[in-house]
């Protein structure tokens, strides 16, 4: 089902590695089209749109009070006990990451230091689709809260009867999301962008979606509106040895699976034997899901790498730079240690990665398509531009001011020499 590859060379990583291409130039034409129509006819394209691809007729977006608090009547109790916890967990953690103002006395008299600022419009995009990820509400709207983002915009798509999934909206609900929309797609991203009749426009953009909502983000950024990360189709990375237990191995490769026919899975393993007993573990599996054929499609560009030498499992790993990242290993801890491209990783056999996914406490919003080599996955920081401050005392600046002076002179920038000199002149006036 997965193909196998035993002891490649180095040379034959990138192509053993290489994710699933997608050509985006076909779509980009009616991106473009739908971008350009919101921008100039707003709600009215939204509601043309809406009609052309949910197939449903909608003029009034925003969602009422009334769906609010009908949505948390439609939950269980298990379910809302559920999201409530994990909440709290995801709560917890990002907490933790709020930094506490520092100022620094660089040289006497002259002091520094640097201010987190919430962004203040912020949109978020729940996909609706074939799994309405609710978790994504939570994993986006608590950070923002956190950070002060004044207003948290939230649009997901329709479904069928026009209506979007209550446990989207109870969880919006209680993170603190100020407007919630029922839009999707290309026209959602539009909307955020550029504002509308009843869209507020946003500054900065957050969440997942499918290839026409991922380059509908790359080209609004390409426009001033900020987004979260480059996007792509979500992935894992799993690395055995003799201690694993395949049948959990299998069922992680297939909860990532699931996700979608461009997810793709890397099993690497330090024997045939075990990657033999992961294939038979997810014949059994996969036959019993209700997602299988979409399982079975991603698996069919997946991976089985067998790599005896621990240090060359861990070469290639952070050659990957997988979105997740579970090592289901002994000596896991350590290994996680040498893991320098990543965007979160799961030690040993009882961190799976569905704990990060929904409740666990750490932002399953992460870097996919090797980008974990240069970013990071949404933290508070991604919801706060970091403000520097800079306060000098008479003393202080008489102290800098002769390298301040001297430098500003060799860059031939007399202005800036000057503003320095009339003040120190100012100063040893009044002596």
């Amino acid at each position: 089902m997965i193909q196998v590859f035993k002891e490649p060379t180095k040379k034959d990583w990138p192509s053993i590695l290489a994710r699933p291409q997608f050509d985006a130039a076909p779509l980009e034409v009616k991106v473009r089209e739908i971008l350009l129509a919101v921008k100039q006819r707003g709600d009215a394209a939204i509601s043309a749109y809406t009609l052309a691809f949910d197939k449903v007729a909608l003029s009034n977006f925003k969602l009422s009070a009334e769906k609010i608090e009908a949505a948390e009547k439609a939950l269980t109790p298990s379910l809302k006990t559920a999201i409530q916890l994990a909440k709290v967990n995801i709560e917890v953690f990002h907490q933790g990451q709020i930094q506490k103002e520092e100022r620094i006395e660089t040289m006497p008299g002259v002091w520094c230091w640097r201010k987190s600022v919430g962004i203040e419009k912020v949109g978020i995009y729940i996909p609706g689709g074939t799994a309405p990820l609710f978790s994504t509400v939570l994993m986006l709207g608590i950070p923002a809260k956190l950070a002060g983002c004044k207003e948290i915009i939230l649009c997901t798509p329709p479904n069928e009867k026009g209506e979007i999934d209550p446990a989207i909206i109870y969880a919006a609900s209680i993170v603190g999301v100020t407007a919630i929309y029922t839009m999707g797609g290309v026209q959602a991203i539009a909307a955020l962008a550029y504002g509308t009749a009843s869209v507020p426009k946003v500054y900065k953009i957050f969440g997942p979606g499918n290839q026409y909502v991922t380059a509908a983000k790359q080209m609004i950024q390409q426009e001033g509106v900020a987004i979260d990360m480059p996007a792509g189709p979500s992935e894992v990375c799993v690395y055995t040895d003799e201690t694993s237990i395949a049948s959990f191995v299998a069922a992680d490769l297939l909860s990532q699976a699931e996700h979608g026919s461009d997810s793709q899975v890397i099993l690497i393993a330090n024997s045939i034997d075990l990657v033999e007993q992961v294939q038979k573990e997810l014949d059994i599996q996969i036959a019993l899901l209700p997602r299988k054929e979409m399982a079975t499609s991603a698996l069919a560009h997946s991976k089985a790498i067998v790599i005896e030498n621990t240090e060359e499992a861990i070469a290639m790993i952070n050659e990957y730079a997988p979105e997740h990242l579970i090592l289901s290993i002994n000596n896991a801890a350590q290994v996680a240690e040498k893991i320098i491209n990543a965007g979160s990783i799961f030690i040993g056999n009882f961190s799976p990665e569905s704990v990060g996914d929904y409740a666990s406490g750490t932002n399953h919003t992460l870097p996919t398509n090797g980008f974990a080599k240069a970013y990071s996955g949404v933290s508070m920081d991604s919801f706060v531009k970091k403000i520097t401050f800079q306060q000098l005392t008479e003393r202080g600046l008489e102290n800098i001011a002769p390298t301040v002076i001297e430098m500003a002179t060799a860059e031939g920038l007399q202005a800036h020499s000057k503003a320095v000199e009339l003040r120190v002149e100012w100063i040893k006036s009044k002596i």
